[in-house]
């Protein structure tokens, strides 16, 4: 997954205010403790990042 497309799934989940945000402020434990910002910035593969958001927010799986 590109870094253009986890954060059009984001904007598109969360809309672009909450997206923007949980991306900056939400801690996700399966990346390390780390922020999703944080953890793409260490190099963890975008589509991970996406998959610890949704699973934390409970997004329904036919959409990760």
């Amino acid at each position: 997954m590109r870094l253009t497309e986890f954060h059009e799934l984001v904007e598109g989940q969360f809309g672009p205010v909450r997206g923007a945000s949980l991306l900056v402020d939400h801690v996700l434990s399966t990346v390390g403790g780390r922020t999703a910002a944080q953890a793409i910035e260490d190099g963890v593969e975008p589509r991970a990042v996406w998959r610890a958001l949704c699973a934390d927010f409970e997004v329904p799986r036919d959409q990760w």
